[in-house]
């Protein structure tokens, strides 16, 4: 089936005077074909249930590059500029399935509330000395990820995950490189890329190294996490209120015309 230009679908439904665009393939069956599209080609970013990863959490109810169906629908046919989030090659059905099943799991997140108190969540980051190694709005550390937006990207349950059990998923990019070189220098630092000749990390002393594997006299990668578990440490309302401050730290959404 020849994919349907989005502006001429939009012009045609102006002409019938609906505007803006809505889906037109939203029933059980379509949203049931965009799951399994959504499962193989979008999962590996967004979460198999859409709680985030790579990509945003697509539960919040909140789309940050537009709400509306035929701003859905721009986004997954021909991606965001400036992000990871890249066009698809489907089919005008196709994508409008997609559009479907992303705006189920919204409607399904958006009834979900979490309790807690963000100003308070806020003051425990600091104290616990989480801020020693995050980065939020340019303040804090470099030995762990940019919480800035991270809010808009991942999931309560995540969070509750994270700061409980590091350990659990670590994406590669904080993987921790251990060097030591011929000449006894040590280097220590997330792994950013390697090949058969060089590798490069960003030290947590001297910051972007690229590194000569013929120097190396000991090379060794740690996949868990620099962060420590909170389990224990925490009452279920202090974890209530750390993940409601992270989950405060959001990107604005844009505007649909």
């Amino acid at each position: 089936m020849k994919a349907v230009p989005l502006l001429a679908l939009a012009s045609a439904f102006a002409g019938l005077g609906q505007v803006p665009v809505r889906n037109p393939h939203s029933t059980a069956e379509d949203r049931a074909s965009g799951a399994k599209i959504f499962r193989s080609h979008c999962a590996q970013c967004h979460g198999v249930k859409g709680t985030g990863g790579l990509g945003p959490d697509l539960t919040s109810g909140t789309f940050l590059h537009g709400g509306a169906d035929a701003d859905l629908y721009r986004n997954i046919s021909e991606g965001i500029v400036g992000t990871a989030m890249p066009g698809v090659f489907f089919d005008g059905t196709q994508v409008w399935q997609i559009v479907a099943f992303v705006r189920s799991l919204s409607q399904a997140g958006s009834a979900t509330r979490v309790r807690g108190d963000a100003v308070h969540g806020g003051q425990l980051f600091r104290e616990k000395g989480c801020a020693g190694c995050l980065l939020v709005h340019g303040e804090g550390g470099v030995n762990g990820p940019d919480l800035s937006v991270i809010g808009s990207q991942r999931s309560p349950e995540h969070f509750r995950e994270s700061i409980l059990d590091p350990n659990a998923k670590v994406a590669p990019q904080f993987w921790v490189a251990k060097i030591v070189a011929r000449d006894g220098t040590s280097y220590t630092g997330f792994l950013m890329n390697q090949d058969t000749y060089m590798v490069q990390i960003l030290d947590f002393s001297t910051g972007l190294q690229s590194l000569s594997r013929s120097d190396f006299k000991d090379f060794g990668i740690d996949r868990s996490s620099t962060m420590p578990s909170y389990k224990g440490k925490l009452s279920e309302g202090e974890l209530d209120d750390l993940v409601n401050y992270l989950l405060s730290l959001k990107r604005q959404p844009a505007r649909s015309e």
